[in-house]
């Protein structure tokens, strides 16, 4: 026997807070009479020995090694900067006060 019945999609429609029409309604009961099908029948294989997984195939790191490279001096790093000062960037200001 079904699970999901019309009453049940209505109830759930308004908690929802969502205005089904009846052909809605129909139609939401037999989608969501399957999902609950789908979901009994993968209960039914789940076992016990079976570990639980997030993954079906082994995860693992892909980064590269944190290795310390060459970097940008000041000057290389400010070089095309519309304005500078004191070895930093110059903006104006967002909030309307200097900082």
């Amino acid at each position: 026997m079904s699970e999901i019945t019309p009453d049940l999609v209505r109830h759930l429609g308004v908690l929802a807070r969502i205005q089904l029409s009846d052909d809605e309604v129909t139609q939401l009961t037999g989608q969501l009479d399957a999902i609950v099908d789908n979901i009994a029948k993968v209960s039914e294989v789940a076992t016990p020995d079976v570990i639980a997984t997030s993954h079906p195939i082994a995860m693992s790191n892909v980064f590269r090694p944190d290795e310390v490279g060459q970097t940008l001096t000041h000057e290389q790093a400010l070089q095309n900067a519309p304005d500078a000062a004191d070895g930093r960037f110059r903006v104006t200001a967002i909030l309307g006060e200097e900082q």
